[in-house]
């Protein structure tokens, strides 16, 4: 889910009372499309392009949408598009314990709990976690109980000197990697409570490492793996995270499901081997 944090400025620098062009623009400069590009992705002109950024021309609401949807702008950030350009918002946000979405939540609890023993877990787009299975459950072994409270979140979880962080073998590749993750998600939406987040985790002490410790041999692995202690053995994880597709809902375009595939035949064996 930056510290505007590579240099990532919300696409919607430019204010929203400037009305939807300079969003838009913001948009396609976000996307590196041109005018002429966009147009022809659009069935639309270079010259209508360049009059509705400029504000000398007002899109109707099918071309705010239309536009939006060939420079993938979030769905929440599509709803502001539309109140830029004087239109009602067209994307609801139906919070995640209404009935309307009990199948969805019956489906994503099916989903984690069929990928057992491996962890698997919803969160939204603050990181939060919405739902995990047996195998996340697991690796909280020994993390402080502050995290542990509700609404638990992923980051803090991991991250903090009192969470996952002291058992992670390769924290300091890992959080990189979860840092440059949040600043994708920061470049992406405009969320001050997620800028918060990152500056909050980013600041999270990082252990030194042990002068006397011999640098581990280098195993291939096809994606950078996450490699955690647990109960005397290194366990190596890789993730994979999924989406929706085309949602019509914020919520909904909000979650995220992770899981983590074991890296090596030693993770395996021990994870079947905890849940038999």
């Amino acid at each position: 889910m930056t510290t505007a944090a590579a240099g990532h400025s919300a696409p919607a620098a430019a204010s929203a009372d400037q009305g939807v062009g300079p969003l838009l623009r913001a948009w396609r400069e976000r996307r590196r499309v041109s005018q002429l590009e966009l147009a022809l992705r659009a069935d639309s002109s270079a010259r209508h392009i360049s009059f509705v950024e400029t504000g000398r021309s007002r899109p109707s609401e099918e071309m705010v949408l239309r536009l939006a949807e060939h420079l993938d702008v979030p769905v929440r950030e599509r709803n502001a598009l539309l109140l830029a350009a004087g239109y009602a918002p067209h994307y609801p946000e139906t919070p995640l314990d209404s009935p309307q979405l009990d199948t969805l939540r019956e489906g994503m609890e099916r989903l984690i709990q069929g990928y057992e023993p491996y962890p698997a877990l919803v969160v939204d787009a603050m990181y939060h976690v919405v739902a995990a299975n047996r195998g996340v459950v697991m690796l909280m072994d020994g993390v402080a109980e502050h995290l542990l409270q509700p609404p638990l979140n992923v980051m803090r979880l991991t991250l903090h000197p009192e969470g996952l962080a002291p058992r992670i073998r390769n924290l300091r590749e890992w959080r990189g990697h979860l840092l440059a993750q949040m600043e994708r998600q920061i470049g992406l939406y405009r969320s001050e409570p997620l800028r918060e987040l990152y500056e909050e985790v980013a600041a999270y002490p990082v252990p030194e490492a042990d002068a006397g410790d011999e640098p581990a041999e280098p195993v291939p692995y096809f994606a950078l793996p996450m490699q955690i202690e647990h109960e005397g053995r290194v366990l190596s994880f890789i993730s994979s995270i999924s989406t929706f597709n085309t949602p019509m809902d914020v919520t909904v375009a909000e979650l995220a499901i992770e899981t983590l595939l074991p890296a090596d035949p030693a993770t395996v064996k021990y994870l079947h081997s905890l849940m038999s």
